[in-house]
Formats: C-alpha cells, sequence, structure tokens
C-alpha cells in the first residue's frame, strides 16, 4: 500500500487512540478535583450517606438513586413503544408507512430536549398535578415519562439498522416457504438482529442517565432519597448543574467532580457488562 494509501488508516487510528486518551484524561481530572472527598476512606460514606452541606454532608446517594429510578423507569416506559414502532416500521407496514415513521423517528430525533421539557411543564405537569400524583407534579414519574419519549429515536433506529441488515436471501426463503411477516420477524429477524436489540438498549439507557434537562426541569430536584414514582428527585447530572450555577470554590463544588465521577463509573460499568453478555450469548452451543 502506497503511503498516500496508508495515510487514512494512521490518521483514524490516531484519532481512535486520542479518544480513548482523551476519555482517560477527563475520568483522572474529576478524580483530582474530587480527591478531598474521596480521601480518608471517604468514598464509601460518599455514596450511602445523605446531601446535607450545613451538616457537614456530602454524600450523593439521593442523586444515584434518583438516576438510576428515572433512567430504568424512562428505559421500561420506552422498550415497548420502541420496539413496536421499530416492527411496524423495518418488517409489518407497507413501504410507503415505513418511510413516513422512520421520518418522523428521525425528526423527533432532531428536537431539542429543551422544547420537550417546556411542552411538559405547560401540558404534561398540569395534569399530572391535577389528576395522577398530586403535589407540585414535578416529579420522577412526570420526568421517565418524558425521558422515555426523548430515548426512544435513539432506540428505534438501532432497532431498525438491526432488523433491516438480516440476509435478504434468509428473507426471501421465507416469504418463498409461505411465511407471514409476523413469522419471519419472530423466527428469523429478532434472532439474528439480537446484538443491534442490545445495542439500542444500551445506547437509551446511556442517554437517560446522561441527560440533564429533563431531570432538572421536571424531577423536582429534591434532595431527599426518593422511595415512590411519585416523589421528587434528583439526578447526579441535574445536581452537577445545580451546584456549579451558583458554586466555584467550596466542597459542594468539589462534589460535583465526585458526582460525575461516579457517573462515569456507573455508566461504564452497564456497558462493559452488557458487552460481556453479548459476548456471551455469541458463542457457539456445543
Amino acid at each position: 500500500m502506497s503511503t498516500f494509501g496508508r495515510l487514512p488508516v494512521v490518521l483514524f487510528r490516531l484519532a481512535a487512540f486520542g479518544s480513548g486518551l482523551l476519555t482517560i484524561a477527563v475520568f483522572l481530572l474529576m478524580l483530582f478535583l474530587g480527591w478531598p472527598l474521596l480521601s480518608g476512606g471517604q468514598f464509601v460514606h460518599l455514596i450511602a450517606e445523605e446531601w446535607s452541606p450545613d451538616r457537614g454532608l456530602y454524600g450523593v446517594f439521593p442523586m444515584v438513586i434518583g438516576s438510576i429510578a428515572i433512567a430504568l423507569l424512562a428505559l421500561c416506559f420506552s422498550l415497548p413503544i420502541s420496539l413496536g414502532t421499530s416492527f411496524v416500521a423495518a418488517t409489518l407496514a407497507p413501504r410507503p408507512l415505513r418511510r413516513c415513521l422512520l421520518a418522523m423517528v428521525r425528526f423527533m430525533a432532531g428536537i431539542p430536549t429543551v422544547v420537550y421539557g417546556f411542552v411538559a411543564v405547560f401540558l404534561l405537569v398540569p395534569f399530572m398535578r391535577e389528576h395522577l400524583t398530586g403535589g407540585s407534579g414535578l416529579n420522577i414519574l412526570t420526568a421517565s415519562m418524558i425521558l422515555a419519549l426523548l430515548i426512544a429515536p435513539t432506540m428505534i433506529v438501532f432497532f431498525v439498522g438491526g432488523l433491516g441488515s438480516v440476509e435478504k436471501s434468509f428473507c426471501l426463503a421465507v416469504d418463498g416457504l409461505g411465511g407471514t411477516k409476523v413469522q419471519k420477524l419472530l423466527y428469523l429477524q429478532l434472532p439474528q438482529a439480537w446484538p443491534a436489540m442490545v445495542a439500542g438498549v444500551v445506547m437509551g439507557l446511556g442517554r437517560a442517565m446522561g441527560d440533564t434537562l429533563i431531570s432538572l426541569m421536571l424531577a423536582g430536584n429534591s434532595v431527599a432519597v426518593p422511595h415512590a414514582a411519585i416523589d421528587s428527585g434528583r439526578t447526579l447530572t441535574a445536581h452537577i448543574a445545580l451546584v456549579i450555577a451558583a458554586d466555584f470554590s467550596s466542597m459542594e463544588f468539589k462534589s460535583i467532580f465526585a458526582a460525575g465521577m461516579i457517573l462515569y463509573v456507573f455508566s461504564s460499568v452497564v456497558v462493559v457488562v452488557l458487552r460481556l453478555f453479548t459476548g456471551m450469548a455469541m458463542r457457539p452451543t456445543g
């Protein structure tokens, strides 16, 4: 291969290597700036204690619970909708309707997050307050419902891409044998496309855990540990945004780096566990 031909390969490898170094550098920066709270064996206390700066407590346990609750509840709401939409858009609907659905999904993916939150504040929050949850209407359930709508396009795109990547000759064989669209979906496309389905779930969960604006606008931002879906809560990302907007030098400010590190580690663990599961499932049996 000529020097000119090797140049793109070298550039792509350097870009990948630089991305990895940047990721490590971000983690090390959070570790360094959050070290005052982590040194002296305080890491366990940081995760397990409540947030009460007036008593010298800087624990982010309520934020960890809030992040997990909102992300998982949003995933539970969004997954059935995303699966159903992807099944229709990839296989079950006529071709013109498929194109229309995919165009609508891509349009939804391009809508800014603040628009979802703004509409929810004026439409969903009053409905939740008056008819379902009471209180202010700003709670984990409200935030997770809008977050489910936000992450759905990401998962749908992955699901449709996976279902559409099945070998065409296999699909033609099913059609030639008289199989229905539902049979083709259940017995051919889903078993072949499940790695893409897992990737879509990972991306959806990652976006749900990393989103800031929806939880900031709709979850209520209470620093107490939530015990029900109708309780207010605060996520790690919302906590970082709230603290960094009001402080820049105190121990409260340093706690946001510890919160960022916990969020970083938690997201990494989720991705690693799901990839290990995917690898085990793809091993040949027998």
